[in-house]
């Protein structure tokens, strides 16, 4: 339920004027008929529930997927084929792939959940002119809402009356400070959410003061309930590695036909058995795909992620780690992720110049310090971590304790007697103090121009003396310098011998300035980002100068013509934006829907999009976003709902951690994938050939799936955890069009695919042509055939294919592993499971050709150990030929760079 249908505003009307368009009394509130009648008619000012997806439906998610697709046609043709024991093996590997998947993911979207703990369960009202405490879902526009400091607010209000009225909007805004508030302001135009003064809004918190206001918006119609509808409403997206793999799919799908139809075709030529060559080209078919690929991928992402955990990072979507290695964009937050989300005061002036807070001094600014710290009602103990109040206030009270100085141990010393309440209109506070001697001296903080209006002597040099117009010139100097620098300032002032707390005839003490400062390690972040090649772009909801100020200062921005405000942004199409965004670098004053229309903006170039953020202003773009990421500690529910991942240290520079492990995960996964498809295209060109040549088949249905889901697996799973290069972090991201075939994988894919087929059928044609040769007989097809028709012979033949194709396989593993590194440049240590892998798939090679129970399961002949070390260094072959291809590729990419 909203305020109007039409174009009116109510921060653009006066209170009374909303009053009477919703034909309410302030005195009296809404009639309790009237409002059961509105509750009845538009409904619980609540969010809309989102349907939530069930564990069934989260087990078919995974398998909507073409690869997947195509390992359950091989499941049904392997049943027509009577080869049960395949079928089985490949259901076992589609349902592990499954469930590690919905393991991973088993967190159901938080994002409207959170959101609904946010909404305050209760609200004070006023109805029929008495006051009631009732369930916030029954509030109804035209509610008159009373408010209070602890209070959260109940619905979307016009402020009717503020007194001292301060609300923390940090969450819905970036704002990093309470917003004063004015139920007297009437804007004359548009403005950002964080400018609309005389509005409160649905789940900020009262920080001071006290107000009442009128609803005007309720439930999905409220600012938190558009942010809600953004998050539903946006559509999840595939990760690059997810729209590569669902092509591979297809091109496997597509391959598997033609294989089919060209043995087809080759039964025709030959006038062979149609209906036998069928089984047989289907089953070649099926040899074709990779069966162990989606548990490897997943197993590989499973692994990365817990390789995240090291570096602080949570992974709640699989897929999302390697997205991480692509990001070419990190929009971040300024507030609680860029900086610290604490005001801090760096700098101060005493009467000389303009100092930084490290070199604050007690002995020399004893007044100063002593000043700020008691005219606060924050309180603050470091011992126990335990921080209360106004951010500006808390400001002061970390400023006193970095020189020595506590609040509590202050007032003890100099207890208050008196003091004067800051006001809006004021915009000064007051408090009064005993001192040992019995004297009493009150100091007064507040706005410097204010303060200085009522200062009639200035402190200079520790002595005190008339203030004249060129102190106040310098002191507004000063105030000028600061505000440069984006700070907060406020000045100090002080009298001695009146406990009346009266704010006349002060003098003049000093001022300091404060901001919410930079994490320590953002700069340096920044700095390696672009040494990556990756932008780094700050989006927040707080002022442009406070924006631009943070943004130089730790390198995100060198000129004001980087930086755009909302109010611009809300004149701008998409189309435009997109046209601009390559030039911009900061965005301030946005509200939630800008933060989306950035990111989609950038995606329009191709970008990899990263956001980050910690509020509940940041979820929608935290979903749009190619990957989102919130913070584990100051980050709101909602923001964590939202985000693919979630830093648990809340530092932004983890995220250059994160794309790096990302970066290492994706080349691990295309090493893996490009040595599988190898591995197949091998098998391929063996059984193809050998069956076009009117030759038994050289390998069995089950030395297939060994070979696929046993000896290729653990390597490639090896493959998939390797240890990332030094230098990773010094290349720019991959493109959002390269595909896994890009920058020789192709190529690679190709040659050791044919290499391998061929040498596998080598080495099955090596003993039927040796017992020809030794028996004096012609070597031909027909004869070879004829030789091969002795079941002793077909045996060894297979063993022979098999071994070849097996050992091969290790070997080429080796020279995957970091395709453009020779294999004896690489520090072979850090892949230890490599090691592993290499020697457990040897071992049980050697196992499926000695143990005689196996022999029989895989129709295999013992080999001698001469057999087995000709086999083993015949097999050694695609290791060399990966050195040379690692030279040639690197000559030829030389080449066009240079050209």
């Amino acid at each position: 339920m909203v305020f109007t249908e039409g174009n009116l505003k109510p921060e653009a009307m006066a209170a009374a004027a909303v009053l009477g368009e919703l034909k309410v009394s302030r005195e009296t509130g809404l009639p309790p008929e009237k409002a059961a009648a509105l509750l009845e008619a538009h409904g619980r000012n609540e969010f809309e529930e989102q349907k939530k997806r069930t564990l069934i439906a989260a087990f078919f998610s995974q398998l909507n997927d073409p690869m997947i697709y195509i390992l359950l046609a091989a499941t049904v043709v392997s049943v027509i084929l009577k080869e049960y024991t395949d079928a089985v093996i490949i259901i076992a590997i589609v349902l592990v792939n499954a469930i590690i998947g919905v393991i991973q993911e088993s967190k159901a979207e938080k994002s409207l959940e959170a959101l609904k703990k946010l909404s305050s369960p209760f609200a004070l009202v006023r109805r029929g002119g008495n006051i009631a405490e009732i369930p916030a879902a029954e509030l109804v526009v035209g509610d008159i809402v009373l408010l209070e400091a602890g209070r959260v607010v109940p619905a979307d209000l016009r402020l009717l009356e503020s007194v001292n009225l301060k609300i923390e909007e940090s969450a819905l805004t970036g704002e990093s400070v309470p917003v004063d508030k004015d139920a007297g302001f009437v804007s004359d135009g548009d403005l950002p959410i964080g400018d609309r003064i005389n509005l409160a809004y649905l789940s900020t918190g009262v920080s001071y003061g006290r107000g009442e206001g009128v609803v005007v918006a309720t439930g999905m119609d409220t600012e938190m309930g558009r942010i809600a509808r953004m998050i539903s409403e946006e559509k999840e997206e595939l990760t690059p590695l997810q729209k590569k793999l669902a092509s591979l799919g297809k091109v496997l799908g597509i391959l598997a036909l033609a294989i089919c139809a060209a043995l087809f075709l080759v039964a025709v030529i030959q006038g062979r058995d149609l209906f036998e060559m069928l089984l047989t080209a289907i089953s070649l078919a099926v040899a074709a795909i990779p069966e162990g690929l989606p548990a490897v991928v997943t197993i590989v992402l499973a692994l990365g992620v817990q390789r995240m955990v090291k570096v602080n990072t949570i992974v709640r979507k699989l897929p999302a780690v390697e997205t991480l290695g692509s990001v070419s964009v990190v929009c971040s937050d300024k507030t609680g992720t860029l900086t610290q989300n604490k005001m801090n005061v760096t700098k101060y002036w005493s009467g000389a110049e303009i100092r930084d807070s490290s070199q604050l001094s007690y002995a020399d600014d004893k007044l100063l310090v002593d000043g700020f710290v008691l005219c606060t009602d924050a309180e603050l103990d470091t011992e126990r971590d335990f921080a209360i109040g106004d951010p500006t206030e808390l400001a002061l009270l970390y400023m006193g304790d970095a020189v020595g100085v506590s609040k509590k141990e202050l007032d003890k010393v100099m207890p208050r007697i008196n003091e004067q309440s800051f006001d809006s209109e004021r915009k000064m506070m007051t408090t009064v103090h005993r001192l040992d001697d019995g004297g009493v001296i009150a100091y007064t903080k507040g706005a410097t121009d204010n303060v200085i209006e009522r200062c009639t002597s200035i402190r200079d040099g520790g002595v005190e003396r008339p203030i004249t117009d060129a102190d106040r010139a310098r002191i507004l100097e000063t105030v000028s310098a600061m505000a440069e620098d984006a700070l907060r300032v406020l000045s100090l002032a002080y009298k001695t011998g009146d406990e009346s707390a009266s704010e006349e005839n002060l003098v003049f003490t000093g001022l300091v300035g404060m901001i919410d400062p930079p994490r320590p390690e953002a700069a340096g972040a920044v700095a390696e980002f672009e040494e990556a090649s990756v932008t780094t772009v700050m989006i927040t909801g707080d002022h442009k100068d406070t924006a631009y100020a943070i943004a130089k200062e730790i390198g995100i921005a060198t000129g004001r013509d980087q930086v755009i405000s909302g109010v611009e942004l809300d004149k701008m199409t998409q189309e435009e934006l997109n046209a601009r965004v390559p030039s911009l670098r900061v965005f301030a004053r946005v509200s939630p829907q800008h933060k989306v229309m950035i990111v989609k903006a950038f995606k329009s170039h191709g970008q990899i999009v990263s956001m980050t953020g910690d509020g509940v202003n940041d979820a929608p773009s935290l979903k749009a976003a190619d990957i989102g990421v919130a913070m584990g500690i100051t980050g709101t529910d909602v923001s964590k709902g939202a985000a693919d991942m979630i830093l648990t240290d809340d530092n932004f520079a983890t995220i250059r951690l994160a794309i790096r492990e990302g970066r290492n995960i994706y080349g691990n996964i295309r090493e893996t994938v490009l040595f599988l498809l190898s591995s197949n295209l091998g098998e391929i060109i063996t059984m193809f050939c050998s069956i076009a040549a009117g030759l038994l088949a050289p390998l069995r249905a089950i030395h297939i799936l060994w070979i696929n889901l046993i000896t290729d697996s653990l390597p490639a799973l090896a493959l998939g955890v390797d240890e990332p290069e030094d230098d990773i972090m010094k290349h720019p991201p991959r493109g959002a069009k390269e595909g896994l075939f890009s920058n020789g994988g192709g190529a690679a894919t190709a040659v050791f695919g044919v290499l391998i087929g061929l040498m596998t059928l080598a080495a099955f044609l090596y003993e039927p042509i040796r017992l020809l040769a030794a028996a004096g007989q012609p070597v031909g097809i027909s004869s070879i055939d004829a030789m091969l028709e002795s079941g002793d012979v077909l045996t060894r033949a297979q063993t022979f294919a098999f071994t070849t194709l097996a050992i091969s396989q290790l070997f080429n593993a080796l020279g995957f592993n970091k395709l453009n590194r020779s294999f004896f440049s690489i520090n072979h240590l850090r892949n230890k499971m490599m090691i592993a892998a290499f020697f457990i798939g040897f071992a049980l090679q050697v196992a499926v050709t000695e143990v005689p129970f196996l022999t029989e399961v895989f129709s295999t002949a013992s080999l001698s150990l001469k057999e087995w070390a000709f086999l083993t260094l015949w097999s050694t072959l695609p290791l060399w030929v990966h050195e040379i291809f690692r030279i040639v590729h690197t000559r030829i990419r030389a080449n066009k760079a240079y050209n």
